[in-house]
């Protein structure tokens, strides 16, 4: 089989769909200093704050696959420019959304943009770097650009919200659009290769479906006010979905997903990998974006600064997992990511935050390094377990990992947060029933309720809540330390048989 030629222009095609990625990655987190604003401008309930936060990221995660074999049969290029105009429109839509149902509409938009072009900017990179070496590099580069970029969001996010209202968030996505589609469209290749045959919409539909409901259902079972009933409904129609979808799979001749991949160990470890960096990165993020802002009332600009210590470190972490992998190996460098964030993670869960010294900063910027070197490790991991011909495949699958997790981490913190927050907040005499009971769901909502009382209630409530809070966020960040020192030992065992030169036996 004839060696194609390398693509001279290839390290300008990866800056083009790294720009591309950007706005994409800054969506997935942006959001965290925006919720108090937005909640208190929307009148927006903890639970549809939760919808408005992780819509983008669980849709995304129904919508990589699907995109990414729909971007094969017609071309990447065009599916790319597509979603780049898709997410500058509902960057607007979102912007001025005047309730907090079209803002979750909007962001669902989003979710559909930005699902076109995450499997797109994998897909050009793997067609333009045939060398394993610079392959690496690519990556490496690419999954930096995106931790980065997801760590960075909630710093720009508080730079906008000093000068403008909550939507310029969104509202900042368009011009950064404009500059982006014109170079991609300059750039990238317009002659590729295409897989031939029909695109599955109805395997993507059920997968979507099945996808949704899951998540709804882990939202539901525990978020005050929903009825108990339809969640067994619900959750026994997504595992009838998915088991489905993955039924066609194995018996289709062309295949959406090639479930064999998960045959390889290494692909599940990386998998893991991702969603457990991803969702502990944006779990943590809004964690602490609300203490800060809540409890220590900081502005979002200063809650952002507080966090440059994280932000900076994933920044760097890709560059140094490839030094540490090709010097350790995956595997040690894997669990020991791992293990090293739960170590950072138990230590923040009990830090006072009113007084950090530079123990707080410290491990802040040691959980963003090994969080970041987490990320890097499994696209080590998954893009090295399989042969060329499977690497769309497999970097639509890395993607997944990385918005399920994302999703998953937001909706998970969020859900336990408003539990340990309602169990927790010693209610002050003089509410009724009602604002009792609105008052115990989160936080966001305590301000609420608290702005309708008299001056000496209300600030009475406000300190109930910010004293549950701070317990709320110990015992948040301490589960999350025990179950990722856990997750470690399985990558331990997982990665046993991976080879150090990039590939895993059967």
């Amino acid at each position: 089989m004839p060696v194609t030629p390398a693509n001279p222009r290839r390290w300008l095609v990866l800056i083009a769909v790294m720009l591309a990625i950007l706005p994409v990655v800054f969506d997935m987190t942006i959001l965290h200093v925006a919720i108090p604003t937005l909640t208190q401008s929307l009148g927006a309930t903890g639970n549809e704050v939760l919808w408005i936060i992780d819509i983008y990221p669980l849709l995304m995660a129904g919508l990589l696959v699907p995109m990414g074999t729909l971007a094969d049969r017609v071309g990447n290029r065009r599916i790319l420019l597509a979603g780049l105009t898709v997410f500058a429109i509902a960057s607007g839509l979102a912007a001025f959304a005047q309730s907090a149902a079209m803002l979750i509409g909007a962001r669902m938009l989003l979710a559909l943009g930005g699902s076109m072009i995450m499997p797109c900017v994998l897909g050009i990179i793997r067609r333009n770097f045939e060398d394993e070496g610079e392959r690496a590099m690519a990556l490496g580069l690419w999954s930096a650009v995106a931790a980065a970029g997801a760590a960075v969001g909630p710093l720009i996010g508080g730079a906008l919200l000093e000068k403008f209202w909550w939507g310029s968030v969104f509202l900042i996505n368009v011009p950064i659009m404009l500059i982006v589609a014109p170079v991609c469209s300059l750039l990238l290749p317009r002659i590729e290769e295409t897989t031939p045959g029909k695109w599955p919409i109805g395997q993507a539909i059920v997968l979507i479906l099945g996808m949704i409901s899951l998540v709804y259902c882990i939202k539901a079972a525990f978020a005050a006010g929903q009825p108990p009933v339809p969640v067994p409904l619900i959750l026994a129609f997504g595992i009838a979905m998915l088991a489905a979808f993955a039924r066609k799979q194995l018996r289709s001749s062309e295949p959406m997903l090639d479930l064999s991949l998960f045959s390889h160990p290494a692909i599940v470890a990386g998998m893991i990998m991702a969603i457990v960096a991803m969702g502990a990165l944006g779990g943590v993020e809004l964690t602490l974006a609300q203490e800060l802002q809540y409890v220590l009332d900081k502005t979002p600009l200063q809650a952002g600064i507080f966090m440059i210590p994280l932000m900076a470190a994933v920044a760097v972490g890709g560059p140094v997992a490839g030094y540490l992998s090709n010097l350790l190996g995956l595997r040690p460098l894997a669990v020991l990511s791992l293990l090293v964030s739960a170590v950072a993670l138990g230590f923040l869960a009990w830090s006072d935050f009113h007084d950090p010294g530079l123990t707080v900063p410290a491990m802040l910027a040691v959980l963003g390094l090994m969080l970041s070197t987490g990320l890097t490790a499994s696209s080590i991991a998954i893009m090295g377990s399989v042969e060329a011909s499977k690497g769309g495949a497999a970097g639509s699958l890395e993607a997944t990992g990385y918005e399920l997790g994302t999703g998953l981490g937001i909706a998970l913190f969020g859900v336990f947060m408003s539990g340990v927050f309602g169990r927790t907040i010693a209610m002050p005499a003089g509410l009724t029933p009602e604002q009792a009971e609105q008052a115990a769901r989160s936080i966001g909502d305590t301000y609420l309720v608290a702005h309708q009382l008299a001056a000496g209630e209300g600030a009475a409530l406000i300190a109930a809540g910010k004293a549950a809070f701070s317990t709320t966020h110990s015992v948040l960040l301490s589960v999350s330390a025990a179950l990722i020192g856990a997750l470690a030992l399985l990558v331990f065992f997982l990665l046993a048989n991976y080879r150090n030169d990039g590939g895993a036996h059967g």
